[in-house]
């Protein structure tokens, strides 16, 4: 059987690790999962959140997926407890951890989810690196981004207060995907010597050896709206989906 990749987010911010997949890796096919008709993940219990994602992941591997990333740093928090053995999964958190600390930063900052950044998942593994962490729950983001909102003047607001008190960082780890849609407005509001560190390159070359073949349609599901998936895609990525079918798990 040839491998499937999957690619599961609660919304469209895996969109941007499907974008670098098609640039590194090449025209492989994918499957696409956006789960907005579910509540957002970050808002789940993890026993909540651990039932959701099995189910997903069925429907998935109903697909043909034998391989999935998730493109969610909220839901890949919950990755230890899942306990899949028939699928391959890899999260967003390793990739990011590593690739941050390659670079030995000087002053470490990361906003993200609530759920990620209260986890303490980030502080604890960069600790074990011997690099300290400023967090801040960048929350409404998301949500502002999912909607197709890039540039308001309410997204600008909520930019400049949650990166005021980091705003002289020397880095700054985007923890969630959907944050690179914005990454020109969040340079107006920090050092101009600060770097964005977007984690989802790292996250591609984690999976370069899965042995992904080429050829293939691309297939969109969502719980959400389609419709509404697809202004966001292209709002925010500029990414075009042909088709979205909207399902309910």
């Amino acid at each position: 059987m040839n491998n499937k990749l999957a690619i599961l987010d609660w919304g469209i911010g895996g969109v941007s690790v499907y974008q670098l997949v098609k640039e590194r890796l090449g025209d492989i096919s994918v499957i696409y999962f956006s789960d907005t008709g579910a509540t957002p993940y970050g808002k789940m219990s993890r026993a909540e959140l651990v039932g959701r994602l099995n189910a997903v992941i069925d429907f998935l591997k109903s697909k043909g997926a034998t391989h999935l990333v998730i493109g969610c740093n909220a839901a890949s928090t919950a990755i230890p407890f899942l306990n899949r053995e028939d699928i391959r999964i890899e999260g967003v958190i390793e990739g990011a951890v590593e690739m941050t600390a390659r670079l030995k930063p000087q002053k470490l900052a990361l906003i993200g989810g609530r759920r990620t950044v209260v986890s303490g998942i980030y502080r604890r593994k960069f600790a074990e690196k011997r690099i300290k962490t400023a967090q801040r729950i960048a929350q409404p983001l998301s949500g502002l981004i999912e909607s197709g909102d890039v540039s308001s003047d309410k997204l600008r607001a909520e930019s400049r207060k949650i990166l005021a008190p980091i705003k002289n960082s020397s880095h700054i780890l985007l923890a969630c995907t959907h944050y690179p849609a914005i990454i020109s407005v969040l340079k107006d509001f920090v050092s101009a010597d600060t770097v964005f560190l977007n984690p989802a390159g790292a996250l591609v070359d984690k999976i370069a050896d899965w042995n992904l073949p080429r050829g293939g349609a691309d297939v969109f599901y969502t719980t959400g709206g389609a419709a509404e998936m697809k202004t966001a895609a292209e709002r925010a990525f500029g990414v075009k989906i042909k088709t979205a079918e909207r399902i309910n798990i």
